[in-house]
């Protein structure tokens, strides 16, 4: 049965469409019958008790510098639609957060993926922490004494952003490195937020695993290999990607914390695994499924797409 399907979504135009896996998300969606409405979060809106959105009828084709037509301007209400893609990059703000109180108003008898209420609690760096075990060692803080101690234990760590996303603000401080207090003020001078930190994993230098998940299955993974002279892998950062498949334990990994995914209607996660270790659980606007198909042939928007229809149905 054709759905209707809202996108909010950063603007569209500049988007690269042999990447961007909203792209892919929505060309799939067209190729089901289903129908598209594009909207930017800026849109999106609670007026006297009903969540709305004004955006664009949308219409997309894989013609690079051609990839999309909108028509008309309209207001929408979000309750009449079926589907709502929660898909703009962070950062994890408070306007971030923001649309995740509105969308809640709507579902889940407008089903938003992924889940508005469990994407606001648990953002990238923090539901890590509920499975201490699968990662590295971690601390979370602002404090500078807690962080120096830290780094006094582990040696050589990485510091960075705990709200931050593809590879920004992200540090390497080596045993040598005497950086820390000057970060920790550039960091504590910019916002209020803690950092994290965590041990860093020499296995990064042969990548760092981007594992796609679908309703809490693995399906497949895509390796990220860092530029060189680089120590994040993150692909707007220069990192390549890698055919690679998945090992045990990206498996036993998975199995662990996919049922949880599941329960809490995250849909479409990707998780970085470095080495054997979890290091983080992407929720918010993960990526990946366009270079997956590429070296694996494996459809994920199709995947994606036939467990939300399930869950509509």
């Amino acid at each position: 049965m054709p759905l209707k399907v809202a996108i909010q979504m950063d603007p569209i135009g500049p988007i690269n469409i042999d990447a961007d896996s909203t792209f892919r998300i929505a060309e799939e969606a067209q190729t089901r019958g289903h129908e598209l409405f594009y909207y930017t979060p800026d849109m999106l809106a609670y007026q006297e008790g009903r969540v709305t959105a004004r955006g664009w009828p949308l219409t997309v084709r894989r013609v690079k510098g051609d990839h999309f037509s909108i028509g008309e301007m309209q207001e929408i209400d979000l309750a009449d639609w079926d589907v709502v893609w929660l898909r703009q990059d962070p950062p994890f703000d408070m306007g971030y957060i923001t649309t995740t109180h509105i969308l809640e108003r709507v579902h889940p008898e407008t089903l938003v993926v992924n889940d508005p209420f469990w994407v606001r609690n648990y953002p990238e760096k923090l539901l890590v922490l509920d499975f201490p075990d699968l990662t590295p060692p971690t601390t979370i803080a602002r404090d500078l004494e807690t962080l120096k101690a830290f780094k006094h234990k582990h040696g050589d760590i990485i510091l960075k952003p705990l709200y931050g996303n593809g590879g920004a603000g992200v540090f390497r401080l080596d045993p040598n490195d005497r950086n820390l207090n000057s970060l920790h003020e550039l960091f504590t001078g910019i916002n209020r937020e803690p950092l994290i930190a965590q041990k860093f994993l020499p296995d990064v230098s042969a990548g760092d695993k981007r594992v796609i998940l679908v309703d809490g299955e693995p399906v497949g993974a895509i390796n990220r290999v860092p530029a060189k002279g680089e120590t994040r892998s993150n692909m707007h950062v220069g990192g390549r990607p890698e055919k690679v498949a998945l090992t045990d334990r990206d498996r036993e990994i998975c199995a662990r914390i996919g049922p949880l995914l599941r329960e809490k209607g995250q849909i479409f996660v990707g998780i970085d695994v470095i080495g054997c270790w979890l290091t983080e659980i992407n929720v918010t606007s993960p990526t990946g499924i366009q270079e997956l198909e590429r070296f694996d042939g494996i459809n994920i928007a199709e995947k994606i797409w036939q467990a939300i229809e399930a869950r509509v149905a």
